[in-house]
C-alpha cells in the first residue's frame, strides 16, 4: 500500500526497482527523443540500450514547444519532427523493441498536446498494445489528473509525476498522491542541459520525496558524466542522463545534419560509460 493508502499495480516499472532494490543498487534511466536523428538511427540506439546498461528508458515524444527542454533537447525534437517523426510512429518503435526485450520498463515522456490529439482513450489503448509502462507528461499538472493521469492509472500504467527544489512540503503530498511507478526530481531549477546537479542538496529532496511518496526516486538534469551520475547514484533510486546523450547525436552529424554511420555506436558507447558510473556508486 502507498502512504495514501492506494494499492499500486505491479508493472515493468515496479518490477525493474524492486530488482534493482534486491541487487542493492541505483538505476541508469536514459532519456532520448524519438526519431532523433532519424527514424532508422534512433531505432537502432533504442534496440541497444539495454545491453549498454539502460534499466529503464525514457524516449521523448517529439513537439514543436518543449518549453521545459533546454537547447540540445529541443534541437533533437525538431529534428525528429523533420525526419517524419510522430506520436503514431514513436508506438511503432516501441513496438519493434518489444519483439527483442519484454522486460525493460518504457516511458513516454512528453507533452499533452499531441496525446489529445490522437484521443487519450484510443492513445493508452495503443500504448498498452504497443509496450509501453509509464507516461510523464510535462504540462499535466495535478490540478488536471483527470485529463490522463487517473485513466493512465485505471489502465494499470504509471504515471510519473516530476517534483523540483521547489516542490515544498505543503505542495509535495498533493503532488504525489496519485503518482506511480516511481517520482522524477528535478534537480535544478530551470531547463534541461543547463547546470550541474548538486548530489549533497539532492539527498535531502530524495528522502524527503521517498517519505511522501513511498516509491522510488529518480533524480534527473544536470547529470552530465559518470562522476555525477556515480554521486547521484549514492542518493536516489535511479539517475537520469538525457543532454548528455543527445549531445552525442548532434556531435555526430554531417554538415547536412544527417547521421554518421558511428553515430549510434558512440551513443551507446557513452550510455555504457555513464551505466558504468552508476553501477560502480
Amino acid at each position: 500500500m502507498s502512504p495514501g493508502g492506494k494499492t499500486r499495480v505491479e508493472t515493468r516499472i515496479t518490477r525493474r526497482f524492486a530488482a534493482l532494490k534486491e541487487e542493492g543498487r541505483s538505476g541508469f534511466v536514459t532519456f532520448l527523443t524519438a526519431g532523433d536523428p532519424d527514424p532508422d538511427t534512433a531505432l537502432d540506439i533504442l534496440l541497444g540500450l539495454p545491453e549498454a546498461g539502460a534499466d529503464l528508458i525514457e524516449i521523448g515524444v517529439p513537439f514543436s514547444d518543449p518549453m521545459a527542454d533546454g537547447p540540445a533537447i529541443q534541437a533533437s525534437s525538431l529534428r525528429a519532427i523533420k525526419a517524419g517523426m510522430t506520436l503514431a510512429k514513436t508506438l511503432d518503435a516501441v513496438r519493434a523493441f518489444r519483439v527483442k526485450d519484454d522486460d525493460t520498463p518504457i516511458v513516454l515522456m512528453g507533452y499533452y498536446n499531441p496525446i489529445y490529439i490522437y484521443g487519450t482513450e484510443a492513445f493508452l489503448v495503443d500504448a498498452k498494445e504497443a509496450g509501453v509502462d509509464g507516461f510523464i507528461v510535462v504540462d499535466l499538472p495535478p490540478e488536471e489528473e483527470g485529463e490522463f493521469c487517473l485513466p493512465a492509472v485505471a489502465a494499470c500504467l504509471n504515471f510519473i509525476y516530476l517534483t523540483a527544489p521547489t516542490t515544498d512540503d505543503e505542495r509535495l503530498p498533493r503532488v504525489v498522491e496519485n503518482a506511480s511507478g516511481f517520482v522524477y526530481f528535478v534537480s535544478i531549477t530551470g531547463i534541461t542541459g543547463t547546470k550541474s546537479a548538486d548530489a549533497g542538496e539532492v539527498a535531502g529532496h530524495v528522502e524527503r520525496i521517498r517519505k511522501a511518496s513511498g516509491l522510488p526516486v529518480a533524480v534527473g538534469f544536470g547529470i552530465n558524466t559518470p562522476e555525477q551520475a556515480a554521486n547521484i547514484a549514492r542518493v536516489a533510486d535511479a539517475a537520469v542522463v538525457g543532454s548528455a546523450l543527445v549531445k552525442v547525436i548532434t556531435d555526430n552529424l554531417d554538415a547536412d545534419g544527417k547521421a554518421a554511420p558511428e553515430t549510434a555506436e558512440r551513443v551507446l558507447v557513452r550510455v555504457s560509460e555513464l551505466a558504468e558510473g552508476v553501477r560502480n556508486a
